[in-house]
């Protein structure tokens, strides 16, 4: 597997002086935000899109120092009940998807979304209890009129262009297990993946490992997010998992996400290492740094030593012993 970088974090660097950051670090491939939550400061849409020229430089400038695009991320809310927030948000989607195409990017990560309550809706409604019914009543309407209709049409359109979509096991969202992740992917086409970030699954009580094998067996790992997770339960015991404190609340959160090696022992993250390459996946290990007591810098130097520490980037050998 190689090591990258989702390269949001590097926001306030010029793409090359990006490119040079992460060859420097040793790392072999970028993660680059085309619009959404993670915004488009490493790639213009548009005007990408309307240039074959502008492309090739573009990825003569990447492969230059070594590296490749593991992914194009937008992720962002596309069934939105916010109508105009939901057609920019898809909008992005699509042209992200025909831009990975053209440039030979083969994933493109996201958020599944979540809708309403009803087509009258002004706000997204994720409902996490079957009872009282009307919960369960949202979620059947949700799953049949919005996101089933909406991720068959882009399954197609990531077919059509020779792409997959990760999308994110995130909290908020309807699809954020390995079952909705499957079920999901079941409902509307094999282009419909997981980019699996354990930093989620954590704090729902859900083990990466074995997430791991239940989508790697389904062949529904399409990306891989490198992030860790501190639980404090003396503060789950006050506040709970949905902890709805602000991020910088450190003291007082449940959970808080952190580099890799801070929330989890370093034999947690071997074991995760081994299971992807155990269970099928072989691509990019993408570092995500959202830790907030460490700087940018030394949160991504931190991750990115004890990964290099881990990773197996090497085939396995024959089997010479048997």
């Amino acid at each position: 597997m190689k090591l990258g970088v989702f390269t949001v974090l590097f926001g306030e660097k010029s793409f090359e002086e990006m490119l040079d950051y992460v060859s420097d670090a040793g790392l072999e491939a970028i993660e680059i935000g085309t619009g959404g939550n993670p915004g488009d400061a490493h790639a213009k849409l548009d005007q990408l899109l309307a240039s074959e020229s502008e492309r090739e430089a573009y990825l003569a400038k990447v492969k230059e120092r070594g590296l490749t695009i593991s992914a194009f991320s937008c992720h962002d809310n596309p069934i939105s009940p916010d109508k105009e927030y939901a057609r920019r948000s898809d909008e992005v989607l699509r042209k992200t998807i025909k831009l990975a195409g053209l440039m030979g990017v083969p994933v493109v990560n996201t958020f599944s979304g979540t809708a309403g309550d009803s087509e009258n809706a002004k706000y997204p409604n994720w409902p996490v209890t079957p009872w009282p019914n009307e919960y369960s009543d949202i979620l059947k309407w949700q799953w049949e009129e919005k996101l089933i209709p909406y991720w068959k049409e882009i399954n197609q359109l990531a077919e059509e262009n020779n792409v997959k979509i990760g999308i994110e096991l995130h909290a908020g969202f309807l699809v954020h297990t390995p079952y909705t992740m499957l079920k999901l992917r079941e409902a509307t086409g094999p282009a419909i993946g997981a980019n699996l970030d354990p930093s989620h699954l954590w704090w729902q009580g859900i083990d990466p490992v074995a997430a791991i094998k239940i989508l790697g067996k389904a062949g529904a790992i399409h990306h891989f997010h490198a992030k860790d997770t501190y639980i404090d339960q003396d503060n789950v015991n006050m506040y709970g998992l949905t902890d709805m404190q602000p991020y910088d609340h450190v003291q007082t959160r449940a959970w808080t996400f952190r580099s890799v090696g801070y929330g989890h022992s370093m034999q947690v993250w071997t074991d995760i290492v081994s299971a992807l390459r155990t269970y099928g996946y072989d691509y990019v290990i993408s570092i995500e740094h959202e830790d907030p007591i460490m700087s940018v810098e030394e949160g991504f130097k931190k991750a990115v030593q004890n990964l290099k520490s881990i990773n197996i980037s090497e085939k396995a050998a024959d089997m010479w012993w048997v």
